[in-house]
């Protein structure tokens, strides 16, 4: 789901894209003031930071972490100059600094860019971006209603529930018939069974997505989003993204005519009101939707991926997990009837979580971002107006001083209860962001990627089909620029057939309210307690 995390190289070729003309203007690229924070250095002048981003992605950051030891450093890249935080003491710093060092700023270029919205839109969202004048205008209106949608409540439990029902009939036609298999490719089924299960709960009976045309459009125009932020000769370059985006926005607009938002999720109706309130024109009001199906669809099936895979090929972890998800499950009325309620699972599965949320640590490498709005001090290092700051999540979940030695490598009981004297705080674990810009989702999609899971390995066994039986870890190089949560490069291809003991078994997957949260970060905490 939505929060203020992005891919570093999105980052670094977006923002240059954007405001090089600007940076370029206030000469920030030609002078080095010493009381900013110390220059990384780069082994070809200008382009190798741009350079070390393409080879290494998202663990550039962390390399260049560990080679300085200092808790922020200076990057210089043509058009642009940014600060990287690498310690969570700063990082907590700037959260305090949310005016100042500020996100709404970057999230409206940003919407502005990929979404394709017209000059008129773009006005209206600049009006107040970053609520110095209040809490009006469409910046701020929105992030309220997606607030008041998401989080824990009434709101937040219909969505759910519409959610848990439709990953409940998807696992009903995956089921072969008994003493059968099927094979499939565990990424696309996942991203099937999520953009499905997500798209239904929050647009309701008339969703754009339950046509596949629009879905394969979706996932051209994501694909593409890198060509669309380069922004050079985007009718050459970025030809079929931006083709492919034009189709959804085509639909978003039937779905609204045809009052498909009406029967939509409160965080679809809170949404469309902003904008109408602000009086953005429908055609817009549909190319922002399409903006807004990157943050609920793209990162979540990522996370589902790593889990079922992990508890999968870590050995020993499939039965633990089983024996947790097992003794949650309940026999009802009908004959062979079994029930699981989401609720229970996140009470009673403290291993299952601990998976879940190491699944988090080790796979996520989003960048909070802020604009430096005008000079401040952070600590003792001055920050200039119109440079970006940047925050690392891989960073910090890589630093070996605060995770201890085993850090590289994949530990799914590191986030169990009695674990927690060998873990660094709350404040350490970053894959939602953190502060004013937390990100509001993170209650939706845990539920989503916790349902998924449970119900899987409840109903199904699965293997790899590969010749020597053994599971292959793919690579993530290739993860797209949208993703905050790594995304495989090569799918894995598994056989699936029911579990034993279960084959005549019909299942019901419910959920209770939301108020009891499986909190993972600090905010979470301080919520659960107050």
């Amino acid at each position: 789901m939505s929060s203020d995390s992005f891919h570093p190289l999105f980052i670094a070729v977006g923002i240059g894209a954007a405001t090089s003309a600007y940076v370029f203007a206030r000469k920030l690229l030609f002078g080095h003031d010493s009381r900013e924070p110390p220059l990384a250095p780069q082994s070809i002048p200008l382009i190798g930071h741009m350079i070390g981003l393409s080879q290494r992605k998202f663990n550039y950051y962390v390399d260049l972490s560990k080679s300085l030891s200092t808790p922020i450093f200076t990057l210089s890249m043509p058009g642009q100059k940014m600060y990287v935080i690498t310690t969570p003491d700063l990082v907590q710093l700037a959260q305090k600094q949310h005016k100042t060092l500020a996100f709404p700023p970057i999230a409206a270029k940003f919407a502005s860019t990929v979404c394709g919205a017209s000059k008129a839109a773009q006005d209206i969202l600049a009006q107040n971006v970053n609520g110095d004048e209040g809490d009006h205008g469409l910046s701020m209106e929105s992030n309220t209603a997606m607030h008041a949608a998401l989080q824990p409540g009434a709101d937040l439990d219909d969505m759910n529930r519409a959610m848990i029902q439709g990953i409940a009939a998807s696992l009903d036609e995956l089921q072969p018939a008994k003493e059968e298999t099927r094979r499939l490719g565990l990424s696309a089924w996942l991203t099937k069974v999520v953009t499905e299960a997500t798209t239904r709960s929050v647009y309701g009976p008339l969703n754009p997505y339950d046509d596949p045309e629009i879905v394969d459009a979706f996932w051209d125009f994501e694909a593409g989003l890198m060509s669309i932020l380069i922004g050079v000769l985007p009718s050459l370059t970025a030809r079929k993204p931006i083709a492919a985006r034009t189709k959804v926005v085509d639909a978003f607009e039937k779905y609204y005519k045809a009052g498909g938002v009406q029967q939509a999720s409160a965080l679809a109706q809170k949404r469309y009101q902003a904008e109408v309130d602000n009086h953005v024109s429908l055609t817009d009001i549909a190319r922002y939707e399409v903006g807004g199906s990157i943050a609920i669809l793209v990162n979540t099936a990522p996370a589902a991926f790593w889990t079922l895979l992990s508890v999968h090929s870590h050995p020993g972890l499939l039965d633990e997990i089983r024996k947790e998800v097992d003794a949650c499950t309940k026999r009802t009325d009908t004959d062979n009837g079994r029930s699981l309620d989401i609720t229970v699972l996140k009470q009673n599965c403290p291993l299952l979580l601990s998976t879940y949320q190491e699944i988090l640590r080790y796979c996520s490498m989003g960048t909070s971002i802020r604009e430096v709005m005008e000079d401040i001090y952070l600590g003792s290092w001055l920050l200039k107006k119109g440079t970006m700051l940047q925050m690392p999540s891989r960073v910090i979940h890589q630093d070996a001083g605060l995770w201890g030695g085993d850090v590289d490598e994949f530990n799914p009981r590191r986030f169990l209860p009695e674990e927690k004297k060998n873990r660094p705080g709350d404040v350490c674990f970053r894959a939602f962001g953190g502060g004013k810009t937390l990100c509001p989702g993170r209650h939706f999609a845990t539920n989503e990627v916790l349902a998924v899971v449970a119900v899987f390995i409840s109903r199904f066994d699965m293997k790899p089909t590969a010749a020597d039986g053994r599971w292959k870890i793919p690579t993530t190089m290739n993860t797209n620029v949208a993703a905050v949560v790594m995304q495989p490069d090569d799918d894995v291809e598994v056989e699936i057939k029911v579990r034993e003991g279960y084959e005549d078994v019909k299942w019901s997957v419910s959920l209770r309210e939301s108020d009891n949260i499986f909190a993972m970060v600090t905010e979470d905490s301080v919520e659960a307690v107050s």
